[in-house]
């Protein structure tokens, strides 16, 4: 099979530090390659790959400023867009800005749905509805206006992740600094909790976190780590008590969840979104509702097993099942244009 994967250009893929959807987006593509799939990524000239690179943006435009993202990205998607006809099928994680290409070309194309950045958007994924295929990342970012495929969970490869048997005496908030990730609150779950914090992840709203996490960041009881590489990250997940997830919105996914648990470590988020998807109750982590649970969660880590954790991440979202379910996703996407 002939398979074009198209990722963003926002940062490399796969990404250095971070970029969630670049992120999949190699994961599909190296797990393709290794299956024996002829697979072409389009993405950033630096990216790293064992499939054929193709690339019209040489650096990610969130690195080189000098880009205009939008000239980028037209020029990006028409790329793979005008040889489409030499793909059986095209994987699209550039979210809704290529569906509206693909009324031009015979290629079938599967869309993931990696969120909803906004409602405006669902006025093209409605119009290329019956003409697509979609498949979403959780039960609980589907839209009812929408038909998906089928729901396909992220998968990692579990050689990537260190199992952490022995925990240290801190708590770890790892994803991007905004409101909507509640940074504020695992820091006020942490004091209460009595222990320290590290927090790592990308400043994605500068002023929040000037106001809300900059002065309680004493290197004591609360760190700040900066954006951390991969290397890093599985020393900080792998090392952590717990991870605190608090979320402030319907979260689609939470890859950090995912990483956290094939180290081993529980986590401890709020119910929203897909969390109750992704975490065993008791078992692989918590899901309080609020503040004052999440500080009584942290008092039963003790009744974790860590090696359950890992089991479970690997037994449930290993990039192997997670490649072969968009093999059949493929198929079925070929077959229903070919109906057509």
């Amino acid at each position: 099979m002939k398979i074009a994967v198209l990722s963003p250009i926002a940062w490399r893929t796969p990404p250095e530090k971070y970029g969630p959807w670049e992120q999949v987006a190699s994961n599909i593509t190296e797990g393709l390659v290794e299956k024996g799939h002829e697979v072409t990524l389009f993405a950033t000239a630096n990216s790293i790959t064992k499939a054929k690179l193709k690339w019209v943006c040489k650096l990610p435009y969130e690195i080189d400023k000098e880009n205009d993202p939008k000239v980028m990205e037209c020029l990006h998607i028409s790329h793979l867009m005008e040889q489409a006809d030499r793909f059986d099928i095209i994987h699209n994680h550039f979210d809704f800005l290529p569906l509206s290409y693909s009324g031009l070309i015979t290629t079938p194309m599967l869309t993931t749905i990696h969120g909803f950045s906004s409602p405006k958007i669902l006025l093209v994924y409605k119009k290329y509805n019956a003409s697509t295929s979609y498949v979403s990342i959780s039960n609980s970012d589907r839209n009812k206006e929408l038909d998906y495929l089928t729901t396909i969970y992220h998968g990692l490869d579990p050689g990537k992740f260190t199992f952490g048997k022995h925990k240290e005496n801190y708590l770890l908030y790892f994803g991007r600094i905004h409101p909507h990730k509640g940074a504020h609150a695992a820091i006020e779950i942490a004091r209460k909790a009595g222990f320290p914090l590290k927090i790592a992840g990308l400043i994605q709203d500068e002023a929040y976190f000037n106001s809300e996490i900059k002065p309680f960041i004493d290197n004591k009881n609360v760190h700040y780590l900066g954006n951390v590489g991969p290397e890093a990250r599985d020393e900080l997940l792998g090392g952590a008590k717990a991870l605190l997830h608090p979320i402030f919105f319907e979260e689609p996914f939470g890859l950090s969840v995912l990483e956290a648990m094939m180290c081993g470590t529980p986590v401890i988020a709020f119910k929203r979104g897909s969390m109750p998807e992704l975490i065993i109750e008791g078992k692989t982590g918590f899901l309080p509702g609020n503040i004052s649970d999440a500080v009584f969660a942290i008092k039963a880590l003790d009744k974790i097993d860590t090696k359950t954790c890992r089991d479970y991440a690997v037994r449930n979202f290993s990039l192997e099942a997670m490649v072969d379910a968009y093999v059949e996703a493929y198929k079925a996407t070929i077959k229903k244009k070919s109906v057509k």
